[in-house]
């Protein structure tokens, strides 16, 4: 199509450049379904999608079956992103952080972030970078700005329970440590209109019923200029990896879950809702047709994961 053009550099990251919506409507990474029935349409009543393969299952039910899933395997969260990353999710969530670039008086929304993963890592940075700005010689606006804070969103309770032991067990649990706790859906965020300067959603927008619509409240919420950042498993480009991880994720890591939750069923529907999740230029086009600019997108791992990023402007 003339009106999209994709740009990879030497490290394997792509780009959209800047231009009209790019069009058609994709494929699904791995083996699964495009980003049509895959992802949501955006529709009202009676709109359906898939949940994992399994597809025509309507958005309120899809809703309930994902937040029993994941009240499940709350207590084993951070176990089932070992099984799932190959360990790895820690780098990927630190090359995250990197690509948000924390600053002073940063005003910060994490979705699906029940665990605290990404929150922890996003409150250091944004310290990190206060202090820098104090240390200064000079005064700085920067150096004056109130302190910066994160907004941990999630809508399961069990897995802000996690994330607020977690918090507790760190010394993050006081009024002023710079967390807030608080459960919704992304669908529906409750924040005014620009309250926050970025916006990260860490292996969660595939688990989203409505994708579209959450995009979409993922920019009214953020201020002009504010980021929007995603990091997602996606679809891996070596065609003999890809193999090997859809045996290893469909042949061991159900057992996995079998062996150390006692679920396999719920890993198995978290490995099949990767499957079907768009693969990279297909959510590139979501994230630009809900109205994010500059949006681009970077493999990690050959493709396993990627972050995308786009600006409100």
């Amino acid at each position: 199509d003339s009106r999209r053009s994709g740009v990879r550099d030497a490290r394997s990251s792509g780009s959209w450049r800047e231009g009209p919506p790019p069009t058609g409507t994709g494929t699904g990474a791995g083996t699964g379904t495009g980003a049509g029935t895959g992802a949501g349409t955006g529709a009202g009543a009676g709109a359906r999608r898939t949940f994992g393969f399994e597809e025509g299952v309507g958005f309120e039910e899809h809703r309930e079956r994902v937040l029993d899933v994941f009240r499940r395997v709350a207590p084993q969260y951070d176990v089932m992103n070992d099984a799932m990353s190959f360990f790895l999710h820690r780098l990927w969530k630190d090359r995250l952080v990197e690509v948000v670039q924390p600053f002073p008086g940063q005003r910060h929304l994490d979705v699906a972030g029940g665990t605290g993963d990404v929150a922890f890592r996003m409150l250091e940075g944004i310290r990190a970078a206060e202090a820098a700005a104090r240390a200064a010689r000079a005064p700085t606006p920067e150096s004056d700005v109130p302190p910066g804070g994160v907004t941990v969103f999630d809508i399961n309770a069990a897995m802000l329970a996690e994330g607020r032991g977690r918090a507790d067990r760190r010394g993050l649990g006081g009024e002023g440590a710079g967390l807030r706790w608080v459960e919704g859906d992304a669908e529906d965020l409750p924040f005014d209109d620009e309250s926050f300067d970025s916006y990260t959603v860490s292996f969660g927008i595939r688990n989203v019923t409505d994708i579209p619509k959450a995009l979409r409240e993922a920019l009214r919420v953020l201020r002009p200029g504010g980021h929007f950042c995603c990091l997602e498993f996606s679809q891996v480009n070596n065609v003999l990896l890809r193999e090997l991880y859809d045996q290893y994720s469909f042949r061991v890591i159900p057992h996995i879950g079998a062996a150390v939750a006692g679920d396999p069923g719920s890993y198995q529907y978290l490995v099949d809702s990767i499957r079907t999740f768009p693969k990279q230029e297909d959510f590139a086009e979501m994230v630009f047709e809900a109205g994010f600019r500059e949006v681009r997108y970077e493999n990690l791992f050959d493709g396993m994961v990627a972050i995308h990023s786009g600006f409100k402007v």
